[in-house]
C-alpha cells in the first residue's frame, strides 16, 4: 500500500457548471482532510478549485496552493490557504505541483485541466513520474477522453501497458482508494515510450 501524504488535485476554476461536479469536489476535499492528507491544488478561489480547497480547511485539513505571479497580481488566489507558494510562469507551477505530490487526481475541468492530466500521463509515460494518477469521472466527464486514449491504444499510438498509467474512478472514495491501491509505476517502463 502507498504512503499517500500530499495529492495534487487538478481542476476547473469554473463557477457555472452543475451541482453535481461542486459535490464531489466538496466531498473529495473533505476525505482528503479525514485521511490526513495534504491537499496540493493550483490555489485558485473560486469553481471546483475553490471547492475542494474550503472543503478540506473546513474539515481540518491543509492545503498548498501553487500559484504564478500573474495570476496573483490579479487576485485569482484563495487568500485562506494553509500556504501559498508563488512561482514565476506556469511550468514551474506545474512542476512543483507534481514534485511534492504523492498522487494526483484528477476532477472534471476544461483546457487547462485537460492539460495538466495529459502532461502528467505524458510524463508516466516516459518514466518521470511514478505515482498514482486517478481520473474521477464524475457524471461520466472524461468519457470521451478515455475512448480516445482508448482508441490511442487500439490504433498502436500507445501500447497497451500505458493504458495501465492511469486508473478511473466513480467516487472520491473510489479515487482515494486508488491512491493507496495502485502499484507504483516502474520507470524501466520508458523503454517502452516508442512503439
Amino acid at each position: 500500500m502507498n504512503s499517500i501524504k500530499n495529492v495534487c488535485v487538478y481542476c476547473a476554476s469554473s463557477t457555472k457548471i452543475a451541482p453535481v461536479y461542486f459535490a464531489s469536489a466538496e466531498s473529495l476535499g473533505r476525505l482528503l482532510a479525514m485521511r490526513g492528507i495534504n491537499l496540493i491544488n493550483g490555489a485558485g478561489s473560486i469553481g471546483l478549485m475553490g471547492t475542494v480547497s474550503n472543503a478540506a480547511l473546513e474539515a481540518g485539513g491543509t492545503v498548498t496552493g501553487v500559484i504564478p505571479r500573474f495570476m496573483v497580481e490579479q487576485n485569482w488566489h484563495h487568500t485562506g490557504l494553509t500556504k501559498l507558494v508563488e512561482t514565476e510562469n506556469m511550468h514551474e507551477r506545474k512542476l512543483l505541483m507534481v514534485e511534492m505530490s504523492d498522487g494526483v487526481i484528477a476532477l472534471p475541468g476544461g483546457c487547462g485541466t485537460m492539460e495538466e492530466l495529459l502532461e502528467i500521463i505524458t510524463w508516466k509515460q516516459l518514466g518521470l513520474y511514478l505515482k498514482p494518477i486517478v481520473i474521477l469521472n464524475v457524471d461520466g466527464f472524461f468519457d470521451s477522453l478515455l475512448e480516445m486514449l482508448q482508441r490511442a491504444i487500439d490504433e498502436n499510438f500507445m501500447r497497451k501497458e500505458h493504458g495501465a498509467i492511469w486508473q478511473v474512478a466513480q467516487t472520491p472514495e473510489e479515487a482515494l482508494d486508488l491512491l493507496y491501491q495502485t502499484p507504483m509505476w516502474d520507470e524501466s517502463i520508458r523503454k517502452y515510450a516508442a512503439i
